[in-house]
């Protein structure tokens, strides 16, 4: 599918919007109108869907991957060396293939309130993919279809001390491949920088894949994010 969308364009809920949308209207939602979207692949769909956000009533630059910097990590670190988030003490990184209706004022409130360097968006109910067996010796006893994992994982949203992207310079230095989780979020625990959990019951779905994207209700997004179009 990708061959042909940009994939945060992916249409989603009756109404055939892209996933992108939602992301923005969320945002514009929880009160963060300056939006800098970072983008490479089929980026131009992207700029010609949401040029400068006025009809959403926000403020959109965009950034054009760096060859020199690759993953989201180098994207972020293109971003932050190109002087995109000067005046900023804080930044939401979200992921743009993440459906949510994550409290993102709550997230930053928290972030803010606890003097973090950075803060995870974490889900609770995570559920692993496959089934799991109990083993007794060399025999199966029991056997739980899809159980919880029963450790929170990250869902692709986090808020950022603008200071602290110091330490992604400073990756940028070693490597030109930079994950943010794997990479940096990592580093800022190394060097013993405090890491916040924010832990949502939230709906999240992220729609990295194309069996992911089949399983998602057109009805049930419709529902969940009516809130967003209330005014449109």
């Amino acid at each position: 599918m990708t061959f042909y969308f940009q994939k945060a364009m992916i249409p989603v809920g009756s109404q055939q919007k892209p996933l992108l949308e939602y992301i923005v209207r969320l945002l514009k939602y929880h009160g963060i109108s300056k939006i800098v979207m970072l983008i490479g692949y089929k980026g131009q769909q992207i700029v010609n869907y949401f040029n400068n956000g006025d009809r959403y009533g926000v403020e959109i630059t965009y950034v054009w991957d760096n060859p020199e910097y690759s993953g989201n990590g180098g994207a972020l670190l293109n971003a932050y060396l190109n002087g995109h988030f000067e005046g900023a003490r804080h930044i939401l990184v979200y992921y743009g293939d993440i459906l949510s209706d994550i409290n993102l004022t709550e997230l930053m409130q928290m972030h803010r309130g606890g003097g973090f360097a950075a803060t995870l968006a974490l889900s609770p109910n995570y559920r692993v993919a496959v089934g799991v067996a109990e083993v007794e010796g060399n025999e199966v006893v029991k056997m739980v279809e899809k159980p919880p994992l029963g450790k929170p994982v990250t869902i692709g949203i986090l808020a950022v001390k603008v200071d602290s992207l110091a330490y992604l310079k400073e990756l940028g230095e070693e490597k030109r491949n930079i994950d943010i989780m794997g990479d940096f979020i990592r580093l800022l625990l190394e060097r013993k920088q405090k890491v916040g959990a924010y832990l949502t019951n939230s709906f999240w779905f992220d729609l990295g894949s194309t069996e992911a994207y089949e399983k998602l209700d057109p009805s049930d997004v419709d529902h969940r994010f009516a809130f967003l179009f209330q005014e449109a």
